[in-house]
């Protein structure tokens, strides 16, 4: 018996150091090292202090930014600690009833545009948390920012354009931008009045 229990709490000894020390160890130190922005949650800094990351979205509600996609967290929009979709089948008609009441907000904040509102911007992703939008979404809320800030709408669409994030390789999907540093990139070139 004894011959038996040796080697094998001699092999679940070393399995324990070797993969749940040593791997964990190493494979931290080379993220560390190698992915240091993404490691340490791809922050997004102003003025020396972190405003977000960069990987999960944000509520934006002044006319003067891009709005996000909508968050279907729970209790607090845009909590990374409880991610998840809301869990409304496409025949819920509570699902219906709150596509429209997103549509008729997002008319009434963009009363220029009268094509069809984004998709992206009246459901929620499944994670609840996504940072980026479609450039549809994007040049969507376009005119209302630029109004708000006192821009041409021209140069809203160039900073659109310059913060455009392509997919690699570019069939796997559309292209996106992220809200986060859009705005940010509005706020260099025209900070907000408060």
């Amino acid at each position: 018996m004894m011959s038996y229990l040796r080697p094998s709490l001699i092999l679940v000894i070393l399995l324990t150091l070797i993969t749940g020390i040593a791997y964990p160890l190493l494979t931290t130190g080379l993220a560390q090292v190698i992915f240091s922005d993404k490691a340490h949650g791809s922050l997004a800094t102003l003025g020396g202090e972190a405003v977000g990351s960069t990987l999960i979205g944000q509520q934006f509600t002044q006319p003067g930014y891009f709005s996000g996609r909508p968050s279907a967290t729970s209790d607090i929009p845009y909590n990374a600690l409880s991610s998840g979709g809301s869990n409304l089948a496409i025949s819920n008609p509570a699902l219906d009833a709150e596509i429209n009441e997103r549509i008729k907000a997002l008319r009434l904040a963009n009363p220029d545009q009268t094509g069809p509102v984004p998709v992206d911007l009246v459901t929620a992703s499944g994670s609840g948390l996504d940072p980026q939008i479609s450039l549809e979404a994007a040049y969507y809320q376009a005119n209302r920012v630029a109004k708000a800030r006192q821009l041409t709408l021209s140069e809203v669409q160039d900073l659109i354009a310059k913060n455009e994030q392509k997919s690699v390789p570019n069939f796997l999907g559309e292209s996106v931008v992220n809200v986060l540093i859009l705005n940010m990139a509005l706020d260099n070139v025209k900070p907000l009045k408060q």
